[in-house]
């Protein structure tokens, strides 16, 4: 497979010539001329439509982008993604979360796994053993399920998340709790992980007697005490785990079925994803547009904006899944890379957003995409995400469609700030699947465009094995 570097393939060197007549272009009057511009430049996957329309972009743009992902062999990349070759090669890993949510064409061991997950979950649904389930994991053991838990958990038992070692977190996730009616689920894929062990054992002091376990290192979990052991797998890495029982919590908080819509749901996009070339491909078109900003209008930052209550966590998921993935110095062959790869993603809820780092977005010294995403579930949601969407496009000239001169500097929006909009048909468990599917999916053909590993994180090891040595100088 293509391992060039893509500052070196013909393309890239269009892409930055391109780039010159773009730092002149007005969004305002693009919008204003082109009244199709919106249609145009859109792109469908199910249950998910793509609007690009105020992004700095047109068709020439977008056929040198897909000329970009060419000549860096994206659709060989992709196929050996879904075909479980070792593409993580700092690991000698196959990269196989999608058999995680591919249904009826699971691996036996997939399918075995949800059987046991979903059984165990829905006993204690029915039952009246446990009620209150307390998560103890860190990273992608703890985002994602903590995510799908709070969007669409039911209320039928007391679910809580714990990933800080900070005692707090764990003391208020205990707090009014019963340790004879308490279970503990400690997700680990090692066994060893520092904060989450420490957690466990804290839990086990409180006085809880109930743990289950989510792992690759089973006989460590029974070790421990645990009373039912889940399965990991090293093919799966963290960040891409929500798909697993590593979300046993959030199973027991939203129910089996909700879990295998949410399933569906990305499997649905694998498919889009794999089917599609890349013009009208939702995660592909993503990724180029994030290289575009990154490489060739110089941003720095990618904020997102859920319009949905349900999706106040997806900022955090996401910082996790974009920049622990892509925040990468060197590329596959172990080379300094000379150009950027992974922008600081950031985000929050709209509206609250809007009264905290809008300012920002508006009226600061550099230009941040953005993506919103909308769900159609309330009016004023979806017109106060519009209106900052085309804020940020047109600016105050543009939106009183002459010059804003007369305000003064103060009270004036430079617009020209790009950004996309997600619309979903609807919000539910499979409408999440999709979403995160896209995010996944997306990561992935970045990483390929950047030519570096998506699926290590070799810089959280140093932090941690320092803070090793410094707990053992300390006793």
């Amino acid at each position: 497979m293509n391992t060039t570097p893509p500052n070196a393939c013909p393309a890239w060197r269009r892409l930055e010539a391109h780039a010159g007549i773009w730092r002149g272009a007005r969004l305002a009057e693009l919008l204003a001329s082109d009244p199709a511009r919106a249609l145009n430049l859109s792109a469908r996957a199910p249950g998910v439509q793509l609007d690009y329309s105020r992004q700095r972009v047109d068709a020439l743009t977008l056929a040198l982008l897909a000329q970009l992902a060419a000549e860096r062999g994206f659709e060989e990349w992709r196929a050996a993604l879904f075909a479980g070759a070792p593409i993580n090669t700092t690991e000698g890993r196959a990269v196989r979360h999608a058999e995680l949510r591919a249904g009826d064409a699971a691996p036996a061991e997939v399918k075995a796994a949800l059987q046991q997950t979903g059984s165990l979950a829905q006993s204690i649904r029915a039952g009246r053993r446990f009620t209150r389930i307390v998560s103890l994991g860190a990273g992608g053991s703890d985002l994602g399920p903590r995510l799908l838990a709070d969007a669409f958990g039911d209320g039928r038992l007391d679910v809580r998340f714990v990933a800080s070692v900070d005692p707090l977190e764990l003391q208020r996730a205990l707090a009014g709790a019963d340790p004879e009616s308490t279970l503990i689920v400690v997700v680990s894929k090692t066994f060893t992980t520092q904060e989450t062990l420490a957690n466990a054992t804290a839990a086990r002091h409180w006085g809880c007697k109930s743990f289950y376990a989510v792992t690759a290192n089973a006989q460590a979990a029974r070790q421990f005490g645990a009373g039912e052991v889940l399965p990991m797998w090293d093919w799966v890495g963290g960040r891409f785990s929500v798909w697993s029982a590593v979300s046993f919590a959030a199973i027991c908080a939203i129910g089996g079925d909700a879990f295998a819509e949410f399933l569906s749901g990305g499997h649905d996009i694998d498919r889009h994803f794999l089917e599609t070339p890349i013009g009208q491909n939702v995660p592909g078109l993503m990724a180029l547009l994030g290289v575009w900003n990154v490489n060739f209008l110089g941003a720095q930052a990618q904020a997102v904006m859920p319009y949905a209550h349900r999706l106040r966590l997806l900022p955090a998921y996401l910082q996790q899944l974009e920049m622990e993935s892509n925040g990468k110095g060197v590329d596959r062959e172990d080379r300094a890379l000379g150009y950027a790869t992974c922008p600081v993603l950031f985000g929050s809820e709209g509206t609250p957003s809007q009264h905290s780092f809008h300012q920002l977005l508006h009226q600061g010294t550099q230009a941040v995409p953005a993506d919103f995403i909308v769900a159609g579930i309330d009016p004023v949601l979806d017109a106060n995400a519009e209106a900052q969407a085309q804020a940020l496009a047109v600016g105050t000239a543009g939106a009183v469609g002459t010059s804003d001169a007369s305000l003064p500097a103060h009270r004036r929006y430079p617009g020209n700030r790009p950004s996309s909009t997600l619309r979903l048909d609807r919000m539910d468990a499979r409408t999440l699947g999709r979403l995160l599917a896209i995010y996944e999916h997306k990561v992935f053909a970045q990483g390929v465009l950047w030519n570096i590993n998506s699926f290590d994180q070799w810089g959280v090891e140093l932090g941690k094995e320092m803070a090793k040595k410094i707990l053992g100088g300390a006793h």
